[in-house]
């Protein structure tokens, strides 16, 4: 290809880049990806690590048993010992094969219960989002920020507008709203069947069950949008309740809650007895 050719192409794909839309460049699953998507909060981060780390491990116990299998295939063949050997204990063999194994699960453990321990709750926590699942969908609460509720349902093919960057499956007509920097503590539950509340950036993934209340947390560290799925099969539509969650600013956060306080108001006014009140009054 000519450098004027390439030229051109890099420039075409820099403009075609800053023309996408946020949601389009979200958090979300990728074709093809075999990785962790992006880590948002600081315990997706330790999740990384972790991981990261246990690949080390896996990687280094692989590579040993098969160097001892390569041994024993070039020393103790047939050709190599016509005569077999007849010994049926080694003392020193099976303890190294008992505690080895040990000492690699305490290595394992340790750094697995800090990191369960660390993701399970925050007492620092600034604000307080209750997430409800329910057949299929899910809808939130916000008892710190004026107490109110609203659903957040799946956006239909025939709706999606890729010209927002609104993604197919995965976006809903209300998005859970949260600000940038801020600790949140995430109470989870369901209505009906077991669900699952699950956004891979965060390294959120608890169960949602019927007249159980879960908590975890997270502290999104950037702004965008990301996105999330249920992930216990619950039923027919179980890959039709998506979880669309945009992190914005604490200003427009606020705004936001100002906005959403009138929109997603509660109707907590008494209920009218029809009858009484058409009736004539008494004399």
């Amino acid at each position: 290809m000519h450098a004027k050719a390439k030229t051109m192409l890099w420039a075409a794909l820099a403009a075609a880049l800053a023309m996408t839309p946020l949601a389009a460049l979200a958090a979300a699953p990728q074709p093809w990806e075999m990785g962790f998507q992006p880590a948002a909060s600081p315990v997706m981060e330790q999740i990384e690590t972790f991981h990261h780390y246990l690949l080390i491990v896996i990687t280094a116990i692989a590579a040993f048993v098969l160097l001892l299998l390569l041994i024993v295939i070039v020393r103790f063949n047939e050709r190599a010992n016509p005569v077999p050997s007849k010994t049926a204990h080694n003392t020193l063999v099976e303890v190294v094969w008992t505690v080895v194994p040990v000492m690699i699960l305490v290595g394992i453990a340790i750094p697995s219960f800090k990191l369960m321990y660390y993701a399970d709750r925050t007492t620092e926590a600034e604000m307080t989002i209750k997430a409800i699942g329910h057949q299929w969908y899910w809808s939130y609460e916000y008892p710190d920020n004026g107490d109110f509720t609203f659903d957040a349902l799946l956006v239909p093919d025939d709706e999606i507008d890729p010209s927002k960057g609104q993604l197919r499956l995965l976006e809903t007509d209300n998005r859970l709203v949260i600000p940038v920097d801020t600790k949140i503590r995430l109470l989870i539950t369901a209505t009906d069947v077991i669900h699952s509340f699950a956004v891979p950036a965060f390294g959120v993934k608890l169960d949602a069950v019927p007249g159980r209340t879960n908590e975890t947390w997270t502290e999104v560290t950037e702004e965008g949008v990301y996105y999330g799925q249920c992930s216990e099969l619950c039923g027919v539509g179980h890959a039709y309740m998506p979880i669309a969650v945009e992190v914005v600013s604490k200003e427009k956060f606020q705004a936001w809650v100002e906005e959403a306080k009138q929109k997603f108001a509660r109707a907590d006014t008494p209920a009218v007895d029809l009858a009484a009140a058409t009736s004539a009054p008494a004399n």
